[in-house]
């Protein structure tokens, strides 16, 4: 559902504007370093866009999941340490609070989200819990107004520099599955807490991932997002129901900036008297790349426009971070070879980065055989209760 047609495209156009003249010529520095200049952040924080999604009541944007995706597809055609800064305000580190926080959490944490000065993010994931989330292992028990946390999570993006954090811990001793956890908002600073040193990562360099240690972590019970215990586990799945389709778009954004790419590539470089791009084995693979990147962002607004409908998106949500993230990994490896050796040397081109970076999109928020094992399991039950 897009609200205002005018706003948004206003708001598209400055995106597209900051992408291309601020980020562009930042991305070699921020792969070298691991680092987004602070002015760079301090930008993204004035122009709104930690808080794309967090409603307006609350210093937001409030945009509609429409509105978000498009958005999305224009913020991700970048190296994704952009996406990833803002990412997690604008998706999981937020939305367990938008979706089910009481009154009070949202007005003491959301305006500071959306404005940037607090960054959040999600500690879902751990050493035995990754595709088996429901397998968590990390414990909060009772004491007095409080709950003591003990458990380490692991792959959490943004958790090296986040100000807060939403756990996911088991409140009911000798619980299993999805029963029994309860979702957490822990304030960096609170004593037992604490981050472990960013990973060293194949790509994705400027968006820091690490663990996240709880000892003996002592959080009022009042920090319980909708102050309900054993309801975590559904508080995630409505998070990652909409972050799916935002990650499908971030996912599709590189697609058509890796195509750009080999464009102009195989547009300016000729062999055997003519440009690249006249041959035809080479124009299959554009063909094949401009398919796929349409595809994919049909089914993401058409599944965003069913989500703004109040429709249950589970099932598309999980075929568009599917075909999304495995369309992108495509379309990178044809892009590297549309540029050839230059393809693979970093100092030539950046293709090289972004071939390195999308390859993660097929493994977290559920990875691609998790989501091939959901869609299924999503057909049939659906095809059951269809029977009469």
């Amino acid at each position: 559902m897009i609200r205002n047609a005018a706003r948004l495209e206003n708001l598209i156009y400055g995106i597209r504007v900051f992408v291309r003249e601020c980020w562009h010529p930042l991305e070699d520095e921020v792969d070298r370093t691991s680092t987004i200049p602070q002015d760079v952040v301090e930008r993204l924080r004035r122009e709104g866009y930690f808080g794309w999604s967090i409603p307006e009541a609350y210093g937001g944007l409030g945009l509609t999941a429409e509105e978000l995706v498009l958005c999305a597809m224009e913020l991700s055609q970048a190296s994704v340490a952009l996406r990833a800064r803002v990412g997690t305000n604008t998706g999981i580190g937020s939305e367990a609070l938008v979706a089910d926080g009481t009154e009070a959490q949202k007005a003491r944490w959301l305006p500071r989200m959306a404005s940037g000065e607090l960054t959040a993010c999600l500690a879902l994931t751990e050493p035995d819990a990754g595709s088996e989330a429901s397998n968590i292992q990390t414990t909060a028990r009772r004491d007095g107004d409080d709950y003591v946390l003990n458990g380490v999570k692991r792959f959490i993006t943004n958790a090296p520099l986040a100000d807060v954090f939403t756990v996911i811990a088991r409140t009911e001793e000798g619980s299993r599955g999805s029963a029994g956890l309860t979702a957490f908002l822990v304030e960096r600073g609170t004593p037992g807490l604490r981050t472990g040193e960013p990973y060293r990562k194949m790509g994705q360099a400027g968006s820091p991932v690490s663990d996240v240690i709880l000892e003996d972590c002592r959080v009022p019970a009042t920090h319980i997002i909708s102050e309900r215990e054993g309801v975590g586990f559904h508080t995630v799945m409505k998070v990652l129901n909409k972050q799916r389709l935002h990650l499908a778009a971030l996912c599709t954004g590189p697609a058509i900036r890796m195509l750009d790419l080999a464009l102009s590539h195989t547009r300016a470089r000729s062999q055997f008297g003519q440009p690249v791009a006249n041959f035809q084995l080479v124009q299959a693979m554009i063909a094949d790349c401009q398919t796929e990147i349409f595809a994919a962002r049909s089914m993401i607004l058409e599944a965003a426009r069913a989500r703004d409908r109040g429709e249950d998106v589970a099932l598309a949500a999980s075929m568009c971070k599917y075909f999304a993230s495995e369309m992108c990994g495509r379309v990178a490896d044809r892009c590297v070879q549309m540029f050839g050796g230059s393809g693979y040397v970093a100092d030539f081109s950046s293709i090289e980065r972004y071939y390195r970076d999308v390859r993660l999109f097929r493994l977290y928020e559920g990875t691609s055989q998790i989501h091939q094992l959901n869609i299924a399991k999503l057909t049939l039950r659906d095809l059951q209760q269809a029977r009469p």
